[in-house]
């Protein structure tokens, strides 16, 4: 018999306006504590100098994670041109400078080679793992590694402002796995000069935006008061993406046992992954055939 998780059966999302100067991590041990949570994770890391959108998932929550993962994301960053350094952001030692800057016209036209389906190397202070081990453990031993290019798709990426010639200020919209200081820089690389991230904000992901996130200041004011429960989205905000099939009474019944289960017609094509509710809550994410939803992740509200 497993061991019975400690702490409160609670279940959605909350919207964290993440402060520069922590971890993704701490931040989800910090909502957990202050929800008093079984359970919570986060879909998609940022860095401890980034700030921005985190969402965190709770308990059944947690189930839909991957689908905000997936989902497009918009971070604002300025460049810092001239200067490369050893981890592509400002919290790194510079190890090469240039002279020359960029114009705006070349700046734009450097841009495009930066949408649509790209290859991106990750920095070499990054989480991805190398046999076995995370690159910036290896970085920070002083080994430089060779890591494979990564697909990215890039939807947007446009100039904000140009405040003077040593920074440029962007946008972009990308797909799962995008790194913000890779793109700083190739831009650099680029246009010959150099680049890297000098500060970066996400403020959105999916569906969740940076304005209706909570500060660390209020989290921790609101630490075991019902009144953060108010703060919680629903766990079928994770599911923004999919469409939504009503289920049958029987349908719900035998979704939640983990079978397929009937379903009202939708806008969901034959083949299409969905989600299936019963009286407004979420029952079973799955794939839509003929009728019936098969499920593959089934939830467990009450």
């Amino acid at each position: 018999m497993g061991r019975k998780r400690k702490g409160r059966a609670i279940s959605g999302w909350l919207v964290v306006d993440k402060p520069a100067g922590v971890t993704s991590t701490a931040i989800v041990n910090k909502v957990r504590w202050a929800l008093q949570a079984q359970k919570a994770g986060h879909a998609g890391t940022l860095d401890p100098a980034a700030t921005g959108v985190l969402a965190v998932a709770l308990g059944e929550a947690t189930k839909t994670v991957p689908y905000i993962t997936d989902a497009l994301k918009c971070y604002r960053f300025m460049v810092r041109l001239g200067q490369a350094t050893t981890t592509d952001d400002a919290e790194g030692a510079v190890i090469a400078t240039a002279e020359t800057r960029p114009t705006d016209a070349e700046i734009e036209a450097a841009l495009a080679g930066f949408r649509g389906e790209i290859e991106q190397v990750p920095p070499q202070f990054s989480a991805v793992k190398v046999e076995g081990e995370r690159a910036y453990d290896i970085a920070r031993a002083g080994e430089e590694m060779e890591l494979v290019a990564r697909p990215l798709w890039v939807e947007s990426l446009e100039i904000i402002a140009r405040p003077d010639p040593d920074h440029v200020e962007l946008e972009m919209v990308c797909g799962k796995g995008g790194y913000v200081r890779s793109i700083a820089r190739d831009l650099g690389d680029a246009l010959g000069c150099h680049g890297h991230v000098a500060w970066l904000r996400r403020t959105w992901s999916g569906p969740f935006d940076a304005s209706e996130g909570l500060s660390l200041a209020q989290i921790e004011a609101l630490a075991h008061d019902p009144a953060l429960d108010t703060h919680l989205r629903p766990v079928e905000a994770g599911l923004a993406d999919l469409p939504e099939l009503p289920a049958t009474p029987e349908g719900a019944a035998r979704l939640r046992n983990g079978n397929p289960g009937m379903v009202l017609a939708s806008q969901a094509a034959y083949g299409d992954e969905a989600w299936a509710s019963y009286q407004g809550r979420p029952v079973a994410v799955g794939i839509y055939k003929a009728g019936e939803l098969h499920p593959s992740r089934v939830f467990n509200l009450a």
